[in-house]
């Protein structure tokens, strides 16, 4: 019902900066929740940050606090994750995710929470 398509991954030198770009097509009205996660080789999947589109809150891990940015475009279906003051710790691939479910128990933070998500865009950060 709703596909996501990221973009915007690529190589940086540690300190700099780079933005990502998650656009969604199809049922987006029955998107409440955006989110980005990433996941290091031989690591877990984790949350980087999030934002509701209906009032536009945004929650961040404590690792991107302050470095990072969840920023929604409305009338593009478009969510975007600046990166500045980025660090080798930072490299992973970088998915988008999408809560079109009304309800739900899990926390904002939390993988199962999120039932769509894209394929995934590669960032890497040297030191």
């Amino acid at each position: 019902q709703v596909q996501l398509v990221e973009s915007g991954g690529g190589l940086v030198q540690a300190g700099g900066s780079l933005r990502l770009s998650c656009t969604a097509s199809g049922r987006t009205f029955s998107t409440y929740v955006m989110a980005w996660f990433r996941q290091a080789p031989g690591k877990e999947r984790e949350f980087v940050g999030s934002i509701t589109w209906s009032n536009s809150n945004t929650v961040y891990a404590d690792s991107v606090k302050g470095r990072f940015t969840v920023s929604g475009d409305n009338a593009k279906n478009t969510v975007y994750l600046r990166m500045n003051n980025l660090l080798p710790e930072d490299t992973a691939v970088y998915y988008c995710a999408a809560q079109t479910r009304r309800t739900t128990i899990m926390t904002i933070a939390s993988r199962i929470r999120y039932d769509i998500w894209g394929q995934g865009t590669q960032v890497t950060v040297s030191s």
